[in-house]
Protein backbone atom coordinates (compact mmCIF):
# COMPACT_ATOMS: atom_id res chain seq x y z
CA UNK A 1 0.00 0.00 0.00
CA UNK A 2 1.28 3.67 -0.53
CA UNK A 3 1.91 5.81 2.33
CA UNK A 4 -0.80 8.28 2.34
CA UNK A 5 -1.54 11.42 4.18
CA UNK A 6 -4.38 13.59 3.15
CA UNK A 7 -4.52 16.35 5.69
CA UNK A 8 -1.40 18.22 6.54
CA UNK A 9 -0.94 22.21 7.39
CA UNK A 10 1.84 24.66 6.19
CA UNK A 11 2.41 27.85 7.34
CA UNK A 12 -0.10 29.45 4.60
CA UNK A 13 -2.69 28.89 8.09
CA UNK A 14 -1.06 27.43 10.88
CA UNK A 15 1.40 24.79 10.32
CA UNK A 16 4.78 26.07 10.95
CA UNK A 17 7.04 24.53 7.71
CA UNK A 18 6.38 26.43 4.48
CA UNK A 19 4.16 24.63 1.50
CA UNK A 20 7.92 23.48 0.15
CA UNK A 21 9.46 22.40 3.09
CA UNK A 22 6.46 20.57 4.15
CA UNK A 23 6.31 18.33 0.91
CA UNK A 24 10.00 17.69 1.32
CA UNK A 25 9.66 16.73 4.94
CA UNK A 26 6.81 14.26 3.87
CA UNK A 27 9.13 13.21 1.05
CA UNK A 28 11.53 12.64 3.71
CA UNK A 29 8.95 10.41 5.62
CA UNK A 30 8.18 7.98 2.32
CA UNK A 31 4.93 9.89 1.70
CA UNK A 32 3.83 8.60 -1.96
CA UNK A 33 0.41 10.90 -1.83
CA UNK A 34 0.34 14.09 -0.04
CA UNK A 35 -2.91 16.61 0.40
CA UNK A 36 -2.01 20.32 1.56
CA UNK A 37 -4.85 21.10 3.35
CA UNK A 38 -4.67 24.48 4.88
CA UNK A 39 -7.50 26.13 6.66
CA UNK A 40 -9.91 27.79 4.42
CA UNK A 41 -6.91 28.99 1.85
CA UNK A 42 -5.40 27.38 -0.93
CA UNK A 43 -2.25 29.87 -1.38
CA UNK A 44 0.29 27.07 -1.05
CA UNK A 45 -0.57 24.50 -3.69
CA UNK A 46 1.46 26.09 -5.97
CA UNK A 47 4.73 26.06 -4.24
CA UNK A 48 3.59 22.54 -2.93
CA UNK A 49 3.39 21.47 -6.52
CA UNK A 50 6.98 22.80 -7.23
CA UNK A 51 8.39 20.71 -4.24
CA UNK A 52 6.40 17.84 -5.06
CA UNK A 53 7.64 17.65 -8.89
CA UNK A 54 11.18 17.35 -7.55
CA UNK A 55 11.01 14.37 -4.57
CA UNK A 56 8.07 12.52 -6.85
CA UNK A 57 5.40 13.08 -4.20
CA UNK A 58 1.84 12.89 -5.80
CA UNK A 59 0.15 16.39 -4.46
CA UNK A 60 -3.42 16.56 -4.06
CA UNK A 61 -4.88 19.83 -3.73
CA UNK A 62 -6.36 20.47 -0.76
CA UNK A 63 -8.26 22.52 2.11
CA UNK A 64 -9.60 22.48 5.79
CA UNK A 65 -13.17 24.63 6.23
CA UNK A 66 -14.34 25.70 8.80
CA UNK A 67 -18.06 25.25 9.36
CA UNK A 68 -20.42 25.85 12.25
CA UNK A 69 -23.13 22.90 12.53
CA UNK A 70 -25.91 23.32 15.53
CA UNK A 71 -23.02 25.48 17.58
CA UNK A 72 -20.36 23.16 17.24
CA UNK A 73 -17.38 24.24 14.90
CA UNK A 74 -16.11 21.51 12.37
CA UNK A 75 -14.05 21.19 9.90
CA UNK A 76 -14.43 19.50 6.71
CA UNK A 77 -11.84 18.19 4.71
CA UNK A 78 -11.54 18.80 0.12
CA UNK A 79 -9.44 16.68 -1.56
CA UNK A 80 -8.83 17.15 -5.24
CA UNK A 81 -10.30 20.17 -5.37
CA UNK A 82 -9.95 23.20 -8.10
CA UNK A 83 -8.24 25.89 -5.87
CA UNK A 84 -9.34 28.13 -8.69
CA UNK A 85 -13.08 27.26 -8.95
CA UNK A 86 -15.26 30.53 -8.15
CA UNK A 87 -17.65 29.34 -5.96
CA UNK A 88 -14.56 27.27 -3.57
CA UNK A 89 -12.83 31.11 -3.82
CA UNK A 90 -15.23 33.14 -2.93
CA UNK A 91 -16.98 31.03 -0.34
CA UNK A 92 -13.17 30.87 1.47
CA UNK A 93 -12.83 34.45 0.94
CA UNK A 94 -15.75 35.03 2.86
CA UNK A 95 -14.83 32.76 5.48
CA UNK A 96 -11.35 34.73 5.83
CA UNK A 97 -12.62 37.98 6.48
CA UNK A 98 -14.99 36.53 9.07
CA UNK A 99 -11.66 35.40 10.65
CA UNK A 100 -10.09 38.52 11.28
CA UNK A 101 -13.06 39.59 12.69
CA UNK A 102 -12.79 36.69 15.14
CA UNK A 103 -9.19 37.91 15.98
CA UNK A 104 -10.51 41.19 16.98
CA UNK A 105 -12.38 39.73 19.53
CA UNK A 106 -10.14 37.12 20.75
CA UNK A 107 -7.54 39.98 21.91
CA UNK A 108 -10.19 41.68 23.66
CA UNK A 109 -11.10 39.07 25.43
CA UNK A 110 -7.54 38.07 26.58
CA UNK A 111 -6.94 42.01 27.51
CA UNK A 112 -9.37 41.83 29.90
CA UNK A 113 -7.96 38.99 31.47
CA UNK A 114 -4.78 41.28 31.65
CA UNK A 115 -3.04 39.89 28.73
CA UNK A 116 -1.93 42.93 26.39
CA UNK A 117 -0.76 43.32 22.80
CA UNK A 118 -2.11 39.70 21.79
CA UNK A 119 -3.59 41.01 18.50
CA UNK A 120 -0.12 42.32 17.34
CA UNK A 121 1.32 38.98 18.75
CA UNK A 122 -0.49 36.80 17.22
CA UNK A 123 -0.23 38.76 13.77
CA UNK A 124 3.59 38.15 14.09
CA UNK A 125 2.91 34.41 13.92
CA UNK A 126 0.94 34.55 10.68
CA UNK A 127 2.95 34.24 8.04
CA UNK A 128 -0.25 34.75 5.95
CA UNK A 129 -2.00 37.65 7.19
CA UNK A 130 -5.07 36.79 6.06
CA UNK A 131 -5.65 33.17 7.58
CA UNK A 132 -5.25 34.63 11.70
CA UNK A 133 -5.94 31.37 13.91
CA UNK A 134 -6.63 30.99 17.14
CA UNK A 135 -3.16 28.74 17.01
CA UNK A 136 -1.24 32.17 16.33
CA UNK A 137 -2.27 33.71 19.66
CA UNK A 138 -1.51 30.42 21.52
CA UNK A 139 1.73 30.51 19.97
CA UNK A 140 2.10 33.72 21.28
CA UNK A 141 0.68 33.53 24.95
CA UNK A 142 3.68 30.60 25.04
CA UNK A 143 6.35 32.77 24.06
CA UNK A 144 5.19 35.25 26.62
CA UNK A 145 5.51 32.51 29.28
CA UNK A 146 1.46 32.02 29.88
CA UNK A 147 1.71 28.53 29.52
CA UNK A 148 4.09 25.67 28.24
CA UNK A 149 2.53 24.41 25.24
CA UNK A 150 -0.20 25.68 22.70
CA UNK A 151 -2.28 22.64 24.48
CA UNK A 152 -1.68 24.21 27.48
CA UNK A 153 -2.74 27.57 25.86
CA UNK A 154 -6.16 26.28 24.29
CA UNK A 155 -6.97 24.86 27.77
CA UNK A 156 -6.66 28.00 29.89
CA UNK A 157 -7.66 30.97 27.41
CA UNK A 158 -9.24 30.03 24.11
CA UNK A 159 -11.82 27.29 24.42
CA UNK A 160 -15.26 27.36 25.20
CA UNK A 161 -15.35 29.35 28.80
CA UNK A 162 -12.23 30.97 28.95
CA UNK A 163 -11.45 34.38 28.62
CA UNK A 164 -10.35 34.36 24.94
CA UNK A 165 -13.43 32.28 23.75
CA UNK A 166 -15.15 33.67 20.71
CA UNK A 167 -17.95 31.46 19.39
CA UNK A 168 -18.12 32.16 15.82
CA UNK A 169 -20.34 31.65 13.09
CA UNK A 170 -18.32 29.81 9.93
CA UNK A 171 -19.92 28.30 6.69
CA UNK A 172 -23.06 26.35 7.11
CA UNK A 173 -22.01 22.33 6.46
CA UNK A 174 -24.06 22.09 3.38
CA UNK A 175 -22.27 25.39 1.94
CA UNK A 176 -18.68 23.97 2.52
CA UNK A 177 -19.51 20.63 0.65
CA UNK A 178 -21.17 22.50 -1.99
CA UNK A 179 -18.20 24.23 -2.27
CA UNK A 180 -15.90 21.29 -2.63
CA UNK A 181 -18.26 19.29 -4.86
CA UNK A 182 -18.54 22.28 -7.27
CA UNK A 183 -14.52 22.70 -7.28
CA UNK A 184 -14.11 18.40 -8.70
CA UNK A 185 -13.41 17.60 -4.89
CA UNK A 186 -14.21 15.00 -2.63
CA UNK A 187 -15.74 15.96 0.65
CA UNK A 188 -14.23 14.02 4.13
CA UNK A 189 -15.00 14.68 7.70
CA UNK A 190 -12.15 15.51 9.32
CA UNK A 191 -11.09 14.03 13.30
CA UNK A 192 -14.52 13.48 14.01
CA UNK A 193 -13.81 12.12 17.17
CA UNK A 194 -12.54 15.42 18.25
CA UNK A 195 -15.87 16.91 18.69
CA UNK A 196 -17.22 14.99 21.54
CA UNK A 197 -20.96 14.71 19.84
CA UNK A 198 -23.43 11.81 21.02
CA UNK A 199 -24.18 8.70 19.49
CA UNK A 200 -27.25 10.61 18.44
CA UNK A 201 -25.68 13.63 17.70
CA UNK A 202 -23.02 11.97 15.40
CA UNK A 203 -25.76 9.94 13.27
CA UNK A 204 -27.58 12.81 12.06
CA UNK A 205 -24.59 14.46 11.09
CA UNK A 206 -23.24 11.67 9.52
CA UNK A 207 -26.99 11.42 7.40
CA UNK A 208 -27.20 15.43 6.68
CA UNK A 209 -23.11 14.96 5.14
CA UNK A 210 -24.04 12.07 3.06
CA UNK A 211 -27.12 13.71 1.78
CA UNK A 212 -25.19 17.27 1.02
CA UNK A 213 -22.66 14.94 -1.24
CA UNK A 214 -20.14 14.22 1.26
CA UNK A 215 -18.37 11.10 0.62
CA UNK A 216 -15.80 10.42 3.02
CA UNK A 217 -14.65 10.20 7.07
CA UNK A 218 -10.93 10.52 8.21
CA UNK A 219 -10.86 7.28 10.12
CA UNK A 220 -7.17 7.03 11.22
CA UNK A 221 -5.41 10.56 12.45
CA UNK A 222 -3.66 11.83 15.36
CA UNK A 223 -6.43 12.44 17.66
CA UNK A 224 -7.98 9.13 17.21
CA UNK A 225 -6.72 6.00 18.95
CA UNK A 226 -6.94 2.53 17.89
CA UNK A 227 -9.86 1.91 19.29
CA UNK A 228 -12.01 5.70 18.24
CA UNK A 229 -10.16 4.81 14.97
CA UNK A 230 -12.10 1.70 15.16
CA UNK A 231 -15.48 3.24 16.18
CA UNK A 232 -15.34 5.42 13.15
CA UNK A 233 -14.30 2.59 10.67
CA UNK A 234 -17.91 1.17 11.35
CA UNK A 235 -19.15 4.32 11.46
CA UNK A 236 -18.09 5.13 7.98
CA UNK A 237 -19.71 1.40 6.48
CA UNK A 238 -22.63 2.01 7.95
CA UNK A 239 -23.22 5.45 6.48
CA UNK A 240 -21.14 3.90 3.08
CA UNK A 241 -18.78 6.36 3.49
CA UNK A 242 -14.76 6.06 2.29
CA UNK A 243 -12.40 6.03 5.31
CA UNK A 244 -9.55 8.97 4.88
CA UNK A 245 -6.50 9.24 7.05
CA UNK A 246 -4.53 12.06 7.90
CA UNK A 247 -1.89 13.12 10.23
CA UNK A 248 -3.14 17.01 10.61
CA UNK A 249 0.46 17.86 10.89
CA UNK A 250 1.13 21.43 12.38
CA UNK A 251 5.07 21.55 13.46
CA UNK A 252 7.36 19.09 14.76
CA UNK A 253 7.44 20.48 18.10
CA UNK A 254 3.69 20.84 18.49
CA UNK A 255 1.94 18.35 16.53
CA UNK A 256 1.20 14.63 17.61
CA UNK A 257 1.74 12.56 14.85
CA UNK A 258 4.56 13.44 11.70
CA UNK A 259 3.17 13.84 8.52
CA UNK A 260 3.55 10.38 6.89
CA UNK A 261 3.73 8.39 9.94
CA UNK A 262 0.33 6.85 10.11
CA UNK A 263 -1.12 3.88 11.16
CA UNK A 264 -2.69 2.02 8.51
CA UNK A 265 -6.73 2.06 8.16
CA UNK A 266 -8.45 -0.71 10.02
CA UNK A 267 -9.47 -3.55 7.88
CA UNK A 268 -12.93 -3.79 6.59
CA UNK A 269 -12.83 0.39 5.94
CA UNK A 270 -12.90 1.44 2.54
CA UNK A 271 -10.28 3.51 1.38
CA UNK A 272 -10.73 6.65 -0.15
CA UNK A 273 -7.96 6.34 -2.52
CA UNK A 274 -10.40 3.85 -4.47
CA UNK A 275 -12.43 7.50 -5.03
CA UNK A 276 -9.37 9.47 -5.97
CA UNK A 277 -9.58 9.95 -9.57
Amino acid sequence: MPNIDLHCHSNISDGVLSPGELVLRAAGNGVDILALTDHDDCDGLTEARRAARSSGIRLLNGVEISVTWRGRTLHIVGIEIDPENPDLVQGLESIRKGRAERARLIAEGLSRAGISGSLEGAYAFAANKNLIGRTHFARYLVEKGYAKDVQGVFRKYLVSGKPGYVAHQWAELGEAVGWIRKSGGLAVIAHPGRYELSAGALNALLSEFREAGGIGLEVVTASHTLDVAMRFCELARRFDLFASLGSDFHSPQESRMDVGKLPPLPSGCRPILEALH
